[in-house]
Formats: structure tokens, C-alpha cells, sequence
């Protein structure tokens, strides 16, 4: 119990640390700047195309989400998965309608529009299945 308690609140913690992306060297305008990484063993929701803004983290060992909180839920533009299990971001509540499927390991999209799912997403599903 103590365990699970700590763990939830290390995992909480981590959410809400403030993570800042590094501005470009060139310091030019327009120059591409660096998203903000996913931490190793996470699957991250981007509410902006190409991994920018404040990234929703997931442990995906925590497993699935049937709702998305009102933080990404509907905002989610990118998505990044460094777990080693396959990640599927769903346009509805409880795993429904249109999908797009993140293999594990690094795997990424850095635009949902070419899925329609740009500001769509409501769920996420987490396992051990490949993509397809």
C-alpha cells in the first residue's frame, strides 16, 4: 500500500514538473526549435505539432487511459512512445472510433493531422501488441 501510495505520488510529481525546451543556438526567428523529450519507459501527447508544448506523460507500465484528462484531452496534436509496448491514441472515450497505432521503442508521429486526429484525442490504449 505504502509502495503504491509513493509511487502515484512520484509519478504525479513528475507530471507536474515544469519541463522547458531549449531555445534554438541560432537564436534566429523561425528557427526550429526542440520539443521537449519523452522520458524513457513513457508514452507523451504533444498538444502542438512536431513534439512542442507541455507534453502529457504517461508511465506505460500504468497501462491504458479510457478518458484523457482535460489537459491534452481534445489538444493532442504529436505523440512520442519510448516504452517498449505499443501505444494507440483513440479519437473517443473508451478506446472507440478512429485510431492510429505507436510502436514501441522510440517510435513517433509528429503530426495527427495526416491521421485526422489532430485535437482529437480522447483515449489511449496501452499494451503488448504489435501495431497493425
Amino acid at each position: 500500500m505504502i509502495k503504491t501510495l509513493m509511487r502515484s505520488v512520484a509519478v504525479s510529481a513528475l507530471a507536474l514538473l515544469p519541463l522547458t525546451a531549449p531555445t534554438p543556438a541560432s537564436g534566429e526567428p523561425g528557427a526550429p526549435r526542440a520539443g521537449i523529450d519523452c522520458p524513457s519507459g513513457y508514452v507523451c501527447i504533444y498538444p502542438e505539432i512536431d513534439f512542442g508544448g507541455q507534453p502529457w506523460v504517461r508511465r506505460a507500465s500504468d497501462g491504458s487511459v479510457k478518458d484523457l484528462p482535460s489537459a491534452i484531452h481534445d489538444r493532442g496534436s504529436s505523440i512520442r512512445n519510448n516504452s517498449d509496448r505499443t501505444a494507440r491514441v483513440y479519437e473517443k472515450r473508451n478506446h472507440a472510433g478512429r485510431w492510429v497505432c505507436v510502436t514501441r521503442s522510440g517510435g513517433s508521429i509528429h503530426d495527427l493531422r495526416g491521421y485526422n486526429l489532430n485535437d482529437q484525442t480522447h483515449s489511449l490504449k496501452i499494451n503488448r501488441n504489435d501495431c497493425g
